[in-house]
């Protein structure tokens, strides 16, 4: 009898660890190191700014306004605290994506003001900066892109079957997540640069 009860607790185990009962807290898991590393890359920017900022500065101090917009939009980044909530969060969360869409256009100005200067250019740390800078923007783009699959999978499995069957029973804690949204107006257009 002991041995009948032992097999149908392993044949229990396994048929239900075979079955996607452990899907869920694993995506959950997923989506939030996807969301850790475009905190990552997000701090590697912010790092970066104001030793390009420093750099900049000293060669185009009549461009003080595009410098001062960057280092304020830098700010604003920095001044929103990042933890978990922020993911269940859509309010905060667009608040998130905004502040770090101004400091994405705010370095797009500024590379338009690199343009003007030559010798700014030729600058062999403005150079190493400015490749870090563009490494970390598509770090930051290949970040995003693994969070929003993340979240695709996740989303996915709490709304299918088995997964939604899952989810009712032993996770309905686990709520659905937010994905990415474009913030900046009109940011499905490609910018216009003007080197006049």
């Amino acid at each position: 009898m002991n041995f009948w009860r032992a097999f149908m607790l392993m044949w229990l185990a396994v048929s239900l660890a075979g079955c996607g009962i452990n899907n869920i807290p694993t995506y959950d898991e997923q989506v939030k190191a996807a969301w850790s590393q475009v905190q990552n890359q997000y701090q590697r920017r912010a790092d970066l700014v104001p030793n390009l900022v420093n750099t900049v500065q000293g060669f185009a101090d009549q461009e003080r306004e595009v410098l001062v917009e960057v280092t304020e939009a830098r700010s604003k980044v920095g001044s929103i605290q990042m933890d978990e909530s922020i993911l269940n969060d859509p309010e905060k969360f667009q608040q998130f994506e905004q502040a770090q869409s101004q400091l994405g256009s705010a370095l797009q100005r500024l590379m338009v003001v690199v343009e003007r200067y030559p010798d700014l250019k030729s600058n062999q740390n403005f150079l190493t900066l400015q490749s870090q800078l563009e490494g970390t923007e598509n770090r930051i783009s290949v970040a995003r892109r693994d969070y929003i699959q993340a979240v695709q999978q996740y989303n996915t499995e709490i709304r299918t079957f088995p997964g939604r069957i899952w989810h009712s029973v032993l996770y309905s804690e686990l709520e659905q997540r937010e994905n990415f949204e474009a913030t900046t107006e009109n940011a499905e257009q490609a910018p216009s640069v003007n080197f006049e």
